[in-house]
């Protein structure tokens, strides 16, 4: 079985994928998470109660441009 980007299990060809959709669709299966997955959510949620209003958009700001950077419009 493939995994993905952050180590899931994912089915190796298509109709293996078109199963697995089909059981989750039908409550055949569940999708599982991993005790990382859990216990990352609950980090990044108490680290944003955590942090300031100003510190909040700091951070944002910093991503806005890291992400925007190579998009500059063209003249």
């Amino acid at each position: 079985m493939a995994t993905g980007p952050h180590g899931q299990k994912r089915p190796g060809d298509a109709i293996e994928c078109a199963v697995r959709v089909g059981r989750l669709a039908i409550g055949e299966a569940e999708e599982t998470q991993t005790a990382g997955q859990i216990l990352g959510r609950q980090g990044g949620k108490a680290r944003a109660e955590k942090l300031s209003p100003r510190r909040r958009k700091q951070i944002a700001k910093k991503g806005a441009e890291a992400r925007w950077k190579d998009h500059t419009p063209k003249q």
